[in-house]
């Protein structure tokens, strides 16, 4: 018996959900130019909080490609911190970045690498770099201040790419330090565009080395850690003997963790070694700094959160212009209607079911405001181009968002005036003018 009154229960109230809505439908259609104000209303507000989340997305996207080639778990050692590292945390727990302090520090030097080779017990790998830069020319074609970068033959290990065209160098060819290079993709499609540039000779500045690997495109982004696509790499012994000038050149090294070895711990580990080292007794500042990924990830998605905050304060003012819109709007159907809602309660309506008229009416407009807010926005991503890193990309997760929000917009812009609907007494109602 419970199951059959609960049945009875469910389709009455299908049947009167279905009939809302259709009712909603004809009297949407009936004054088309005031639901075309709160379409538009709502309209607005959606466009603007999925614009908002779509264009922080992509912003997101173009931000982690630019981490992406950096495991996060590397740690690195140079003369130069990352904004918001302890060290630079005043008693107060904000930042100071003492640029002028760090300017004297020593670069750090292939003599430390080496001394952390040979001691460290927590790394897995440990890589050093030179950073210069040098205009890279091959026949007529030139590339001005190219990054070129000098590294030992394990970087790779420390890194995130992959070879197109090629090899990467032998740890032979290191040893040695053989006038070879690896590309990055848009250096090779500049000087060589459909020419195959494996066993090629490039100018690198004063020095000439034959390309042997063009490596895969990595794609733009705002914050990458040098930039790959516009990188050439050769070995080290390489490039510190033929081509680096000290004053021009930034120098790093990069540790990755031994598995089951915390990063902290290989920090910890590699902040003694450097101080002893350098000779540093126990009441001398660092004249080094270790930073990490972590910290710049988090730093990011620190600062995201906080746009994602404005993203909804901004579209929220939207949203409530669209919600005063809708209301509005129901409170005049309420007016109007008040004859047939003392009708429907003269022969039994509940007041539930003329609640459901009103809020589903509300709700009809709402999520047709959205879906015409999210398909301009959908317009919106086709027509702009893609480029300088940034590609637009509508997601289900924001389209989600846009109906679910639109929908509660609705139901709470509907709800006074439904509830004022359902209160009417019915004699007063019907003899209503």
């Amino acid at each position: 018996m419970a199951l059959e009154r609960l049945y009875r229960e469910t389709v009455i109230f299908v049947k009167l959900f279905r009939e809302s809505v259709s009712f909603a439908f004809s009297q949407l259609s009936g004054d088309k130019f005031r639901t075309f104000l709160s379409l538009f209303g709502v309209s607005v507000g959606i466009f603007s909080i999925v614009a908002i989340f779509t264009a922080i997305d992509a912003l997101q996207e173009n931000v982690r490609r630019g981490f992406e080639s950096m495991s996060n778990d590397v740690v690195m050692v140079s003369q130069w911190p990352f904004v918001g590292e302890d060290d630079q945390r005043n008693e107060d727990m904000t930042v100071e970045f003492k640029w002028w302090e760090y300017m004297r520090r020593p670069e750090t030097s292939y003599e430390d690498y080496k001394f952390l080779t040979e001691n460290s017990i927590a790394s897995k790998e440990i890589a050093f770099s030179i950073s210069t830069s040098y205009n890279i020319r091959y026949g007529r074609k030139s590339v001005n201040n190219a990054n070129v970068e000098c590294i030992t033959h394990n970087y790779n290990a420390i890194t995130r790419f992959s070879m197109r065209l090629g090899r990467y160098f032998t740890p032979d060819e290191d040893a040695r330090g053989t006038a070879v290079a690896v590309i990055g993709a848009e250096i090779a499609s500049s000087l060589f565009e459909e020419e195959d540039p494996v066993g090629k000779k490039l100018k690198v500045g004063p020095a000439i080395a034959t390309v042997v690997g063009v490596m895969e495109k990595q794609g733009e982004s705002m914050v990458s850690i040098g930039n790959m696509d516009y990188a050439v790499y050769v070995p080290l012994n390489f490039g510190r003997y033929m081509l680096v000038n000290p004053r021009w050149a930034s120098n790093s090294i990069y540790a990755l963790p031994k598995e089951g070895v915390e990063q902290q711990e290989l920090k910890d580990e590699l902040r003694v070694l450097m101080r002893g080292h350098r000779r540093l007794a126990p009441g001398q500042k660092n004249n080094f700094s270790i930073n990490t990924m972590t910290l710049i990830t988090q730093s990011v998605g620190e600062v995201f959160s906080m746009i994602n905050v404005v993203g909804w304060i901004i579209a929220g003012f939207s949203l409530l212009i669209g919600g005063f819109g809708i209301a509005n709007i129901m409170f005049v159907s309420v007016r109007e209607r008040t004859n047939i809602i003392g009708i429907q309660k003269a022969l039994g309506a509940r007041k539930y079911v003329i609640m459901l008229q009103f809020l589903v009416e509300a709700a009809v407009l709402a999520v047709a405001g959205g879906t015409i807010g999210i398909l301009l926005v959908l317009l919106g991503v086709l027509l702009v181009p893609s480029g300088g890193g940034f590609t637009l990309t509508l997601s289900a997760a924001n389209i989600f968002w846009g109906v679910l929000i639109s929908t509660i917009i609705g139901l709470m812009a509907g709800l006074v005036p439904a509830w004022t609907a359902a209160c009417l007494n019915p004699v007063d109602a019907i003899n209503s003018k």
